[in-house]
């Protein structure tokens, strides 16, 4: 006696299901926060932001200024230059409940910001 197969009894759904599942569940899974900052006569504003504890996030920086800026923090760690009146975007995180500072190491002295990590986000 021959045994015959049809497609209709492999659990071809078993898998498909499961992607849907998956894809489902990464669609739905958090964005990483954003936070706008504007650099203007060598002042950040705003001067200090909240964000989340144990995710990580987004700065971006608008330099109003018509001079280069180095955003710059040792405690997020990192760097990056933004010319007059550019634009630019760093990840930054996760990080433990506390205070981050950030600055334009062109101008440490008045360019100082912090980021105060809690458990929860600004817009909370």
């Amino acid at each position: 006696m021959m045994w015959r197969v049809g497609l209709s009894t492999l659990p071809l759904g078993l898998p498909l299901g499961l992607c849907v599942v998956l894809g489902a569940a990464s669609a739905h899974a958090e964005e990483p926060a954003v936070f706008a900052l504007t650099l203007k006569d060598h002042h950040f504003s705003p001067a200090q932001i909240s964000v989340p504890t144990g995710q990580r996030f987004r700065i971006q920086l608008e330099n109003q200024d018509a001079t280069n800026s180095e955003f710059e923090s040792y405690d997020m760690k990192f760097e990056k230059i933004v010319v007059g009146g550019g634009k630019v975007t760093v990840w930054a995180g996760p990080l433990h409940p506390g205070t981050y500072k950030f600055f334009d190491d062109y101008n440490p002295d008045v360019a100082v910001g912090t980021a105060v990590a809690t458990t929860q986000t600004a817009g909370q």
